[in-house]
């Protein structure tokens, strides 16, 4: 038997590198995307929700950038990109739906602490299940036991963000997060970064059926990203005149939020992985294991909890745990070999769209079509370690002038928490490098 006949055989018995690959990457994208918001935190100190994120997305441009030529090199990237030239405006689109979210983001945590607006926001994967099963046929032919994996866990999800909701609403001024009289307009912001952050995924699917690689990927969606947050800044922040094109006061601030930036980049690229392998509707429910970490920042480091009653931290608990719960429910749904050949079907109608080779698409989507690109073993160019060695430059000057925040922080759990960090960035990211090579 040939290879690609071999390739079209085995798809229907699994998806890529297999579904053990992909849930330990949607793990770690849960832990980095929940420690890369503690940094938004400092909109406490003054800034606004737009310069917070505007700072956050220029970390998030340095590593979106940084990291891909780190582990691929910008030859590779840019042959990716060639061969993919039709989803570049894809991924710039995405990009721009994640700098308004993000911004969302800001706003709530402002409101109604990190604690809350973490479960509020990974409502998400509602979104994304409704598109996945819509536009891409996931849970098509599903058995009934995944089917009811994926409904409860919907439910369960939902039910988390309404207890979360009102134990905002009703904190009589003494709720978990900082501003609780402004609780509707902090849901409000968590609603609408849920919505963008669900219809994301559709451009990262639609990549990844393509044939496109995660690295490349991003490194386009970052474009989207820098482009809108400024734009959000001069529209509706002050324009050029805004603090923070001005202010030397906030020049000590930047390495905090450059870091969470860049903390950021490095759980999306995780979770870009398990969406590839895994499909929308099961990548993002494990992805928002996110907020397990969330809380974790927000209640041990920051101390969020500390002048909540009985009955409130009742509710955050119960709230968060019925939300995992409900998110290992969906992802506990291994595709069967039906669900697998409606995704094949989906990749077959995008290569007809856009007339690509459908062996070289499949190789690429199953991880293996890193071993047929000549571009491989060329080395990298001068250039590489040119940027490289700018992005440490940026953090190096950056660090030099920062200082502790002025907040609160408990700093046993903060080096606990950034070990937890380092861990399982090199276990996933080891599995990725043996199974597919970062493709």
């Amino acid at each position: 038997m040939s290879g690609t006949a071999k390739t079209r055989a085995g798809f229907g018995s699994t998806l890529g590198p297999g579904h053990g690959l992909g849930v330990a990457c949607g793990l770690a994208a849960g832990v980095w995307l929940g420690a890369a918001e503690a940094p938004t935190k400092l909109v406490n100190s003054g800034l606004s929700p737009y310069a917070i994120s505007l700072c956050m997305v220029a970390g998030v441009f340095t590593a979106r950038w940084t990291v891909p030529t780190l582990l691929k090199g910008t030859r590779y990237v840019f042959a990716d990109l060639a061969e993919n030239k039709h989803l570049i405006p894809t991924a710039i689109l995405a990009g721009m739906l994640w700098a308004v979210a993000n911004t969302l983001t800001v706003f709530a945590i402002r409101d109604v602490g990190l604690t809350i607006a973490f479960p509020l926001w990974n409502t998400n994967s509602l979104v994304g299940i409704l598109w996945g099963r819509v536009l891409f046929g996931e849970l098509k032919g599903a058995s009934t036991r995944n089917v009811v994996k994926v409904v409860l866990g919907a439910l369960a999800i939902v039910a988390a963000a309404v207890m979360l909701g009102f134990s905002t609403i009703h904190g009589g001024g003494q709720g978990v997060g900082p501003h609780a009289g402004h609780a509707l307009s902090g849901i409000l912001a968590a609603a609408g970064a849920s919505l963008l952050w669900g219809t994301m995924y559709i451009p990262y699917r639609k990549a990844y059926i393509s044939g496109m690689n995660p690295l490349s990927f991003v490194t386009i969606f970052t474009v989207g990203e820098l482009a809108t947050v400024f734009a959000l800044v001069l529209a509706l922040d002050g324009g050029t005149k805004a603090a923070i094109f001005h202010s030397a006061e906030t020049k000590h601030l930047l390495f905090w939020l450059f870091l969470g930036g860049f903390a950021w980049v490095i759980g999306d690229l995780f979770q870009q992985f398990a969406t590839k392998y895994l499909g929308i509707g099961r990548a993002i429910p494990l992805s928002n294991t996110n907020q397990l970490w969330g809380l974790a920042w927000g209640a041990l480091v920051f101390g969020e909890l500390a002048h909540a009653d009985a009955a409130h931290r009742l509710l955050v608990v119960s709230g968060s745990v019925a939300m995992i719960l409900g998110a290992l429910a969906v992802s506990t749904a291994i595709a069967t070999e039906r669900e697998h050949a409606s995704t094949n079907d989906a990749l077959r109608r995008e290569c007809v769209r856009y007339r690509l080779d459908y062996d070289r698409v499949l190789r690429n989507y199953c991880g293996s079509g890193h071993r047929d690109r000549a571009d491989q073993d060329e080395g990298r160019g001068w250039w590489d370690y040119a940027i490289l060695a700018a992005a440490a430059g940026v953090f190096v000057y950056l660090g030099f002038y920062a200082r502790a925040p002025e907040l609160s922080m408990n700093l046993a759990w903060v080096w606990v928490l950034a070990a937890l960090l380092v861990a399982t960035a090199v276990i996933a990211g080891w599995g990725l490098w043996k199974a597919t090579r970062f493709s």
